[in-house]
């Protein structure tokens, strides 16, 4: 989590900027063409109470869904039974318990259903960092353990993956590097291994179909209080963990510090993802667009394209990815007073080949900042944390998550968004 995350003017200055390309961005191939409107997204399912930004979403085996949010006082977690329709509280245990966390979220499921929920304790008047902490259920939520993984100041931005044989892998950093704790019996008993790097910011985590595990390592690290610059690197391991192999991330881009509200191209998570055939892909955006790079050789070597371009400047992209080279992606776009939310499909199974795009009509959040007593303007759109999660679903299509956040109507919750092909309706 940043400093600026509730002030969330990170958008005010932003406007289309035209620049030239980066060296290490020009020998690319042409951007594909982007069919019209092949996605059809239907109207949300909107479930208000409680605070859900920076949301995360996963899939039981049993198409049980779990959603994770923050900015309550205790971690927040709904399930769905019925893809979506409806949703219900989960009670994950109290404080008293180890179940602590009023900020940043993931989740992961393992194969045998085994749910693992991470969170970080933020104090909001030192911004800063305060703890790391895991939930596990085996009973699809029903009953919760917790562990403390960390409590050391600028503790920061927890990731959890679980790799093919049911190991949980969880990331975050402090300020002094990037941790890594593993669980060898199901979340039972937590080992911490060698940092991953000695610097830098914990952006995102993937692993692979065979278990490879990649994490993304940038500049700012410690809710935005610290800055390495030069890490600019994603870190591969193909031994659990062990050892590490790190290479420069894929295109160029700028890392402002300290963290502006006049940031013309805010950035925070750079998302990786593995797909089943075990190509590594990273998203990010600059100037000229959002670019998409693929690796198939743990990041040694990658290949980029613009897969989309526009006026607008375009920021906090997420990726999932699923089948050979099967993707999905959104990021926002825009200044804040006509900020919008994007979605699409990229279609990479074909190597060497520039991926096919199938994006939506773009869509607004129901996500405005929070009113200040010092405030003299209208309320202005706000993305509600750094990335709108997307995910495939089992029974097939997208689902998008968005945080419902309008204090001054007393709205706060998420909403649900469900995406299919135009042809499939």
């Amino acid at each position: 989590m940043k400093q600026i995350i509730f002030a969330s003017g990170v958008m005010l200055g932003l406007a289309a900027i035209a620049v030239g390309c980066s060296r290490a961005d020009q020998a690319v191939k042409a951007p594909p063409a982007t069919s019209p409107a092949p996605l059809v997204i239907a109207n949300p399912v909107e479930h208000v109470g409680l605070r859900a930004r920076e949301p995360m979403v996963v899939e039981h085996p049993d198409g049980t869904l779990f959603l994770a949010g923050y900015g309550e006082p205790v971690p927040t977690l709904w399930t769905s039974p019925d893809q979506g329709a409806t949703w219900t509280s989960v009670n994950v245990g109290t404080a008293a318990a180890g179940a602590i966390g009023n900020s940043d979220v993931d989740l992961a499921i393992a194969p045998n259903g085994t749910l693992y929920f991470v969170a970080m304790v933020y104090d909001r008047k030192a911004n800063e960092g305060t703890h790391i902490s895991i939930g596990v259920s085996k009973d699809v939520g029903a009953t919760w353990s917790w562990t403390l993984l960390s409590k050391t100041r600028f503790d920061d931005r927890p990731w959890v993956e679980v790799a093919p044989d049911g190991t949980p892998h969880v990331i975050w950093n402090d300020g002094g590097g990037v941790c890594h704790a593993v669980s060898r019996d199901h979340g039972i008993t937590w080992t911490e291994l060698a940092r991953i790097n000695p610097e830098g910011g914990s952006s995102h985590l993937a692993i692979g179909p065979n278990g490879e595990i990649a994490v993304r390592l940038i500049p700012l690290s410690a809710s935005g209080n610290k800055i390495h610059r030069g890490v600019d690197l994603v870190a591969v391991s193909s031994d659990g963990g062990n050892t590490w192999q790190k290479h420069a991330a894929p295109g160029q881009r700028d890392w402002i510090f300290p963290l502006s509200d006049d940031d013309p191209l805010p950035r925070w998570v750079e998302p990786i993802a593995w797909d089943a055939r075990g190509d590594l892909y990273s998203l990010w955006s600059n100037p000229q667009g959002l670019w998409l790079a693929r690796s198939d050789d743990h990041g040694a070597k990658w290949t980029s394209w613009r897969v989309v371009e526009g006026k607008d400047v375009m920021y906090f992209p997420y990726l999932a990815a699923r089948g050979p080279g099967e993707l999905a992606a959104t990021w926002f776009s825009g200044p804040i007073a006509t900020l919008q939310a994007h979605v699409a499909r990229f279609d990479a199974s074909v190597r060497d080949v520039a991926p096919r795009v199938t994006e939506a009509p773009p869509f607004r959040p129901d996500s405005w900042r929070p009113v200040r007593a010092s405030d003299t303007v209208p309320p202005a759109r706000d993305p509600a944390g750094e990335y709108l999660p997307v995910m495939f679903l089992k029974r097939g299509g997208l689902a998008v998550v968005s945080p419902i956040q309008d204090e001054a109507a007393k709205r706060v919750g998420f909403s649900w968004w469900k995406i299919d092909q135009a042809a499939h309706r």
